[in-house]
């Protein structure tokens, strides 16, 4: 089930500890999405198929599912979170695409992608923000990588800038306030990419301690 084959045109993923999709606007040197993040946003699309799964199941169907999902999870089943017990049971009997195949999908239809996540009652919330783009630039002799963060507050999606200069720990990260609100993910996109080197300097300077 992975995202149609519509959209926007791919990108290349680059072989690093690090790799991932690249992002990046006309004038600025791409950079990956980091790996870690990309397994984020993975399991969260398995976990959206599931769900919309479940929406579709007629309600008298949903309680002999759970049974045999605990029956399934044995002694992992979490009694406190049933929910989660026939997601991750719904999400065993859809026929998904490993990690890698959907990766790849994502480099080629990356605009597809980020209008399902859009389109999902489960788009990230302020709790659990995700990097939806990244771009490198220099401040003075530094390089430096910002990353877009965004999450859907109700009817906008909201956004921050995170700031790592290249050659520190991943630990050593500087965060701006929460400067975005755009009526929609792609909007949210593109004020991100519509920043010059200057306006991610001043932000970057905002955000040092």
């Amino acid at each position: 089930m992975s995202a149609p084959g519509v959209g926007g045109g791919g990108a290349e993923i680059v072989e690093e500890a690090t790799s991932g999709v690249v992002a990046g606007t006309s004038g600025q040197a791409p950079v990956a999405i980091p790996r870690d993040d990309l397994v984020l946003h993975y399991e969260a699309y398995r976990v959206r198929q599931a769900r919309a799964l479940i929406g579709l199941l007629p309600r008298d169907a949903i309680r002999p599912l759970y049974r045999r999902a605990r029956k399934a999870a044995g002694a992992t089943v979490d009694e406190d979170d049933p929910m989660a017990v026939l997601v991750a049971h719904c999400e065993s009997l859809l026929p998904l695409p490993p990690f890698e195949v959907w990766l790849e999908d994502l480099e080629r239809w990356p605009d597809a992608h980020w209008r399902e996540v859009e389109a999902s009652p489960d788009a990230p919330s302020s709790a659990s923000p995700v990097t939806i783009d990244t771009r490198r630039f220099r401040h003075g002799l530094e390089s430096w990588t910002a990353r877009l963060r965004g999450f859907r507050d109700q009817d906008a999606w909201r956004g921050f800038i995170t700031f790592q200069r290249d050659e520190d720990a991943p630990a050593d990260l500087h965060r701006t306030a929460l400067i975005f609100r755009e009526p929609t993910l792609t909007d949210l996109r593109d004020r991100f990419r519509g920043f010059e080197n200057a306006s991610l300097e001043a932000f970057l300077r905002s955000a040092l301690p």
